[in-house]
């Protein structure tokens, strides 16, 4: 199945690093707005998307949702791999090489005319134009992250974020918060100012995360470009500024491409991969799927981020910690419980 037009009651938008590394998503209060990253990244789900999840299209949605975010969890895998190369320099090349793998799956879908018609609209390109960097802040931001050795802070944002997606919908769509609602905020906010009075900071790693993420998706919400050609558009607004910033850091010596190693070089090669194939499954998951499943399955990626921070690369839990996505968790669950109860 095809990815439905931009205008269509399907389309989706893109997710994280979301969609570049573990993009969890959250629904509303209302159930309209699913989003996903990084990964990015990145996913606006729009009222009237066909709830198929019966049968085989059913098992083949939980299929490419599983892809798609198991994927984004286990993709800090690639980006520890690369750690030696700048992080700005990273996102550069996932952007370079992001774009014509997406010019290619739209021509091969012919869908190049959904692209010239959101590039003729000036106000869809103005809001993709702030949404790029909002995604590209939530980008660097994550890949800075894990090569710093702050996984843990980054999977507490992804967990985060869906609980900012209600206030955001409150304060942005006028939408009115459930009691639940609000004793699952109010959770999210003691867990948070526990581990600020804990460590002597806010978990700025979590909170940038979690807010460009969420008001990232609160953009693409109103926008009529579905996740691959809202994301070319995103990429191309980019890649000009990518290829100065390379041009000049190849004059300059500081080029970490073709400088390194081999191994590395063919990594960065495959940057664009790594970004464009979660958000393609991600996309087919969401057509096949309801927003209760895909809300359960968005919690995927930071669980398996989580997990491997602390037993794969070492990254300390604290009792801070504990104390902190205990109260994450318990959020959630709430959060969870009410919208399966009101449907």
């Amino acid at each position: 199945m095809s990815p439905p037009s931009p205008r269509s009651p399907g389309s989706v938008s893109p997710c994280s690093p979301s969609c570049w590394s573990a993009a969890p998503s959250g629904v509303s209060a209302s159930g309209r707005w699913c989003v996903s990253v990084s990964s990015g990244t990145p996913a606006s789900v729009p009222e009237g998307l066909p709830e198929v999840s019966a049968g085989r299209e059913g098992r083949l949605g939980v299929l490419y949702g599983l892809a798609a975010y198991t994927f984004w969890g286990l993709s800090i895998f690639y980006f520890k791999a690369i750690r030696g190369v700048a992080p700005l320099e990273i996102l550069a090349h996932r952007i370079l090489w992001s774009v014509p793998l997406l010019l290619a799956w739209l021509a091969a879908r012919g869908r190049l005319g959904d692209l010239k018609a959101a590039l003729r609209t000036r106000r869809t390109v103005a809001v993709l134009a702030v949404s790029t960097v909002l995604i590209g802040t939530n980008w660097l931001v994550f890949i800075m992250a894990v090569e710093s050795g702050h996984v843990v802070q980054a999977s507490l944002g992804y967990y985060i974020n869906p609980l900012l997606n209600i206030v955001l919908g409150m304060v942005f769509l006028g939408e009115r918060l459930r009691p639940a609602q609000w004793v699952s905020v109010g959770l999210a906010a003691a867990g948070v100012a526990y581990m600020a009075l804990s460590f002597g900071s806010l978990p700025f790693i979590s909170l940038i995360l979690a807010t460009s993420f969420g008001l990232y998706g609160l953009l693409r919400k109103t926008v009529p470009a579905d996740g691959p050609v809202g994301l070319t558009v995103e990429t191309s607004l980019l890649l000009p500024a990518v290829l100065v910033y390379l041009i000049v850091r190849a004059r300059q010596g500081e080029m970490d491409f073709l400088h390194i190693s081999r191994a590395i070089d063919g990594l960065l090669l495959l940057a664009g991969l790594i970004t464009t194939l979660p958000l393609l499954w991600f996309t087919n998951a969401v057509r096949r799927l309801r927003l209760a499943t895909i809300g359960f399955l968005q919690y995927i990626s930071p669980s398996i981020q989580l997990v491997l921070a602390v037993a794969v690369f070492g990254e300390p839990f604290t009792r801070t910690h504990v104390v902190t996505f205990t109260c994450i968790w318990a959020a959630l669950g709430l959060y969870s419980f009410d919208a399966i109860r009101r449907r």
